[in-house]
């Protein structure tokens, strides 16, 4: 917080909400108190062109930082893009090429804008300093780290144990995230949990270098729509940043209650205490609320509202008499039929859909399935006639 932002304890229940790992706290309180603005720094490799709810997480976290005056820089790892961060990777990433890196950063800056205040956003890109790191500085920066500490990395050692190669280069991007740090001279940094390690060494290169250590503050990878998996692109569980209204709302419907109550905590500003209160209600009502609010904070509170009355509509307004043709994307991988039903408005719940497919109530093209985990491999072109129950009818045509 800053001076004129409110109490340091206010600050804090905020900034460690859903937080998973702290370093220090006491610190991080300290330099609350100081009353100045702090430098938070998060990096993002341009590795895929699109952001979705996943990446949220971190990037709400880091509006709340700057909600309370401080000064958020998103840094763009175009440099350490080319290297690929191999965080929970079984085997050495192909590495992208720099077009390829530079296009999905200019996507990224678009993007992140519709959580983050663009005034008061700095956007760096660590080319900026690694393009001009001589091979002394890079022999200075390598000098700072041993082998033995690389492969203190849970990844590295189970590669290691495996007989699976690990490249030089890999050993290399812990330590450019952690010189990010010193050059960026970082009061905070922010990052998923699986990234603990790397933050943790740009603790280690600040104090070497004669900078105070930075505070860690870590979120939780968010859960996708199967609750199951992390949310990712390539698994199909996912809510991108770009997505149409009414898909959005439609894939925020389908996620189990369970999981509702995660994406509350990580992906709203509420505190513990108002989501328990949300508890005592009815789950329908604060799913509609957590859908509602989703996107409206990537299209505008009244189109929140406009979706959520167009689902009401399909979900409630369905005849024998009709089958309207509706556009379904093509996903890749396979996606669970419960959750299309959800999203299409043809059951109220994840829950109400699996117990309809399991009691028969589901045909695909005049076929009935009594599995709940049924999952369809959506291909462009298809056409699939739906039909739940007597009353509910619908035919996807898949784009």
């Amino acid at each position: 917080m800053t001076a004129a932002s409110g109490s340091v304890s206010d600050a804090l229940a905020l900034l460690l909400k859903g937080s998973v790992t702290c370093h220090k706290v006491e610190q991080l309180e300290a330099k609350l108190k100081e009353g100045r603005p702090l430098r938070i720094k998060t990096g993002f490799d341009p590795t895929a062109p699109d952001l979705h709810l996943g990446h949220g997480v971190l990037i709400r976290k880091m509006a709340q930082f700057q909600e309370l005056g401080h000064e958020v820089t998103f840094l763009i790892g175009d440099f350490t893009g080319l290297i690929g961060d191999p965080t929970g990777k079984k085997a050495t990433r192909p590495p992208l090429s720099r077009a390829e890196v530079m296009a999905n950063a200019e996507t990224y800056k678009a993007q992140v804008f519709k959580i983050l205040d663009p005034v008061k956003t700095r956007i760096r890109f660590n080319s900026e300093w690694f393009g001009n790191l001589a091979g002394e500085g890079w022999i200075r920066l390598a000098s700072r780290f041993t082998l033995a500490q690389m492969l203190e990395r849970n990844d590295f050692a189970r590669r290691m144990e495996a007989r699976e190669p690990i490249a030089l280069h890999e050993l290399l991007y812990p330590l450019t995230q952690a010189y990010d740090s010193v050059a960026l001279e970082a009061d905070v940094e922010l990052g998923g949990n699986d990234q603990l390690f790397n933050l943790m060494q740009g603790r280690i290169l600040q104090e070497a270098s004669g900078q105070q250590p930075q505070v860690v503050l870590t979120v939780p990878l968010l859960l996708g729509l199967d609750g199951v998996e992390k949310m990712s692109k390539s698994l199909g569980n996912y809510i991108g940043f770009m997505e149409d209204p009414d898909t959005q709302y439609g894939k925020a419907m389908s996620i189990s209650d369970t999981l509702m109550w995660d994406w509350y905590l990580l992906l709203t500003d509420r505190l513990p205490a108002e989501i328990e209160v949300l508890r005592r209600g009815h789950p329908m009502d604060a799913k509609k609320a957590l859908a509602r609010q989703i996107v409206s904070d990537f299209h505008g509170p009244a189109t929140g509202r406009d979706a959520e009355e167009r689902w009401i509509r399909r979900f409630s307004e369905r005849s024998q008499e009709q089958a309207p043709e509706v556009a379904v994307s093509a996903t890749e991988g396979e996606v669970p039929l419960a959750r299309l039903l959800v999203e299409r408005g043809l059951a109220g719940s994840r829950k109400e859909a699996e117990r309809l497919i399991a009691q028969g109530a589901v045909s695909l093209d005049g076929q009935k399935s009594a599995d709940p985990a049924l999952r369809l491999a959506l291909r462009s072109g298809q056409s699939v006639l739906v039909k739940v129950g007597k009353l509910k009818l619908e035919r996807w045509m898949v784009t």
